[in-house]
């Protein structure tokens, strides 16, 4: 139970906040032993509320990976409403179950820095409605330039440092261009938590010595086509399983290469990502790295000098990718203390599982094809589950799924866990929805694909038919709506017809062809659920994914308007599109397509019409926003955002102002 001769914290990752609301509480914590928990919520009106939680007792459950790791999700619920827009402080204790008369530990006084100064104990606020939230996607941690999350947990300490809660909308409209907000509702992650295809050296060498001081199971990799590779400790060892990973997959009987499907290992002229040397396999790799990117518990108890084993090109790449990582590691308390004070919602997208996942009808049929990818993707929904979906909506897993889930950490590579993988791969419930106001409405646009039935190489549809037609009823009669969806739903018109372009040559791969125009049946049907007269009036539409940040203003026209829709990408918390080519593709996307283009009028084709909005303070034109950061949209009490900012790591806080005279016809 040691490392390095110090002894494991016993809180590895968390308290987070995951899904809130007046009647209910939920909270997500993982452990290095099984504990009980006492939860004290102290409201700034009324008498405080206690409840100690066991094994057997309602609103507890916990998960065993290992020796040393716990999954502990606190499901509270109240009959008396907790008050809304009031500063609520919370205290987490734990004791262990091997010790019952032992002392109680509060996980504040085991992490000092996760309250913010002036507070004792964690808090948040349920609001009345969402005046404002965070939002961003994308965070890679061997990228360089920091971390949108450690902007975030800025924000909330100058929110409390001004003394009070925010006076609203009416105070900032007065004050200057960086008025801070009220307290955000929610932080909401809109994909690509995690890269589990593209680690760095540093970040793979820290995983296996967590494997090895939490005590993970050993897992059998059967299905490989080579025989030394038998397990994970095998695949640990070995010297091909530092940054040359691409070469442990087999190749289809057809000569199509799996490492091409499932390691990204083709060239990307356009979007360029050349990842996979070091893509995550085992169930334990998987764990193991969102304990890293989500907390500074474990980096004291880690060596980052490089593996004996590394050739000389790896070792400069790995000294390299070392100092980005120990910059990573120096931001983490302030990203556990973020998550401990704002309500968190998450959606995987494809990094955080790899790379194109469930691109097109081909890329599935060989991927899952095979025994030994199917278990690389599986092993990584599993972590997905465990880590962010759990919190999202905790009754979508039920105890008969839980115990499954359990039965699979008990004997990683064995049958339980092949037979909970298929599960998840069928698993339809990933999209969830928040009581919110208005409500946050989070959509699947991974795993309810619209397969071609034309061609198997063509993109597919980001929602088939039957999920487009629930997400039409679960928004019927909302007068405005929060819809999260990964990959912008109205995006940057040449990138998208540069896909149209590789997929007509049946290349999709080339340039992740993955928008919601590349299928014309998901494209037809998510329009008209706009269009719908029964569907809300106010749309923002919150994505991530495309490592820059732009916001468009849309109005359908038709017989009758449809409604407004804000498209807000905030992308990435840590990462960044190459900016000369960047450059190059907005100046062309303004030209080809601007409203006196012809063009433009050549190419119209759904009756749109889309507003650009300026990044202020960036060159003259420039419509897209490059660096990493964190979204912030305030909303009025319509659910109508009325001012929307990215702030950016290098401190600038930047506002997207509308330009009617630039407005287009799509």
């Amino acid at each position: 139970m040691t490392a390095s001769g110090k002894s494991l914290p016993l809180v590895l990752a968390g308290p987070m906040l995951r899904r809130s609301s007046p009647q209910r509480l939920v909270l997500w914590l993982a452990v290095r032993e099984p504990v009980r928990a006492r939860i004290t919520i102290g409201p700034d009106e009324g008498q405080p509320l206690d409840r100690v939680l066991a094994p057997g007792q309602a609103g507890w459950r916990c998960l065993t990976a290992g020796a040393h790791l716990h999954y502990l999700l606190i499901d509270l619920r109240f009959d008396e409403p907790l008050p809304r827009d009031l500063w609520i402080s919370y205290v987490v204790q734990l004791q262990s179950l091997t010790a019952p008369e032992g002392r109680w530990s509060d996980c504040a006084d085991l992490a000092p820095d996760l309250c913010y100064p002036g507070k004792t104990s964690l808090g948040f606020v349920l609001p009345s409605r969402i005046g404002s939230l965070l939002h961003g996607s994308c965070r890679k941690p061997h990228h360089t330039g920091g971390d949108g999350l450690v902007e975030a947990d800025r924000l909330l300490n100058r929110c409390l440092g001004r003394g009070s809660l925010p006076a609203g909308r009416e105070a900032a409209e007065t004050g200057p261009a960086d008025e801070l907000p009220t307290w955000p509702s929610a932080l909401v992650l809109t994909g690509d938590q995690v890269y589990a295809d593209d680690v760095a050296g540093p970040m793979l060498h820290a995983i296996h010595q967590v494997v090895a001081m939490l005590g993970l199971p050993d897992e059998p990799l059967a299905g490989c086509d080579l025989t030394w590779l038998d397990s994970a400790q095998t695949l640990y060892r070995h010297p091909a399983g530092f940054y040359r990973r691409e070469t442990l997959l087999p190749r289809h009987k057809r000569n199509y290469a799996l490492i091409e499907v499932l390691f990204g290992g083709v060239e990307k002229p356009v979007f360029t990502t050349n990842s996979a040397h070091n893509h995550l396999i085992t169930l334990g790799e998987a764990l193991a790295m969102y304990l890293l990117v989500w907390s500074p518990a474990l980096w004291p108890l880690i060596d980052l000098d490089p593996p004996p084993e590394l050739d000389v090109a790896s070792r400069f790449l790995y000294r390299t990718e070392r100092l980005a990582i120990e910059e990573f590691v120096a931001g983490l308390p302030k990203v556990r203390r973020l998550f401990a004070h704002v309500p968190t919602a998450m959606i995987f997208d494809d990094h955080d599982i790899t790379d194109d996942w469930n691109l097109s009808r081909e890329w599935e049929e060989v991927a899952y094809g095979h025994p030994f990818s199917k278990r690389v993707i599986g092993n990584a929904l599993f972590g997905y589950l465990l880590n962010q979906a759990w919190g999202n909506s905790p009754d979508a897993f039920d105890e008969e799924l839980l115990d499954q889930v359990q039965a699979g950490l008990d004997s990683p590579g064995g049958k339980p866990h092949d037979d909970l993988i298929d599960r998840l791969l069928r698993f339809d419930h990933w999209h969830y929805s928040w009581p919110t106001t208005p409500p946050l409405v989070v959509v699947d646009t991974r795993t309810h694909r619209w397969r071609s039935e034309s061609a198997a190489r063509k993109p597919s549809g980001l929602m088939d038919w039957e999920a487009l037609t629930d997400l039409q009823q679960t928004l019927r009669g909302q007068p405005a709506v929060l819809l999260v969806s990964p990959t912008p739903i109205f995006g940057v018109k040449l990138i998208e017809t540069i896909q149209r372009i590789f997929t007509w040559f049946g290349q999709p791969l080339l340039v992740d062809a993955e928008n919601w125009m590349a299928h014309p049946g998901a494209a037809h049907a998510i329009l008209n659920i706009f269009r719908h007269p029964k569907t809300p009036r106010h749309f923002v539409v919150l994505s991530g994914d495309v490592h820059y940040s732009f916001v468009y203003d849309v109005e359908l026209r038709g017989r009758v308007r449809g409604p407004d829709i804000w498209q807000i990408c905030s992308s990435a918390i840590r990462n960044e599109f190459p900016s000369q080519l960047l450059d190059v593709l907005d100046r062309a996307n303004r030209w080809l397509y601007s409203p006196r283009s012809p063009l433009n009028w050549l190419t119209r084709r759904r009756h749109m019409r889309v507003i650009p909005r300026k990044p202020e303070g960036t060159p003259q034109g420039r419509r897209l926003l490059n660096g990493s950061g964190i979204g912030l949209v305030e909303l009025d009490e319509e659910g109508v955002p009325w001012r929307i900012r990215a702030l950016l790591t290098d401190g600038r806080m930047i506002a997207f102002s509308r330009r009617e005279a630039e407005s287009r016809w799509d």
